[in-house]
Formats: structure tokens, sequence, C-alpha cells
């Protein structure tokens, strides 16, 4: 299955983005379970947190060469928005 890509990222508090992807379909995505892994650590900074970039193409975001979230993991894990429900933004 082809998932949707990326369109726009944003973050709504010191764990929590909230992805736009290609489909129009927003999705909440919160970081604090990956935060007890070392790898993920340096995103417990909220400066550090804020500081990611859209990878091109829409298929990850990325804070560093070594720490990004691929549109599948914040597609499947990610937390739907359903219509007539406000954004938190």
């Amino acid at each position: 299955m082809n998932y949707p890509r990326i369109h726009t990222a944003q973050v709504l508090d010191d764990t929590t983005l909230l992805i736009e992807f290609t489909n129009q379909e927003q999705k909440i995505y919160d970081i604090s379970p990956l935060l007890n892994r070392p790898m993920f650590a340096p995103l417990r900074s909220p400066a550090f947190f804020k500081n990611f970039q859209i990878e091109p193409g829409g298929y990850a975001i990325a804070w560093n060469t070594e720490i990004d979230l691929s549109e599948y993991e914040l597609w499947k894990n990610g937390v739907p928005i359903h219509p007539g429900i406000s954004r938190m933004t």
C-alpha cells in the first residue's frame, strides 16, 4: 500500500506534532513513547524538537541525519483529526 506523504508539519507542544498529509488528512503524533529510546533522547529538548525539516518528497520529518520519522510511522501511529473537531493550534 502506498501511504500519503507529508505535506506540512507543525509543533503543537513539547512532544506533539500536527501532520497534514498529501491526501489532506491531518493526524496528531505524540513522540512521548519514543523518548525512552536513546536514539530519540535529544527530542526531550523543546528547542531541538521544534527544529525539524520535512524531507524532500514528504517521506519523513528529520531533526538531523540520525533522527527522523517516516511518513509510514506518522500515518500509521498518528491519531486522526476528524471533521468537525477543531485543530489544536
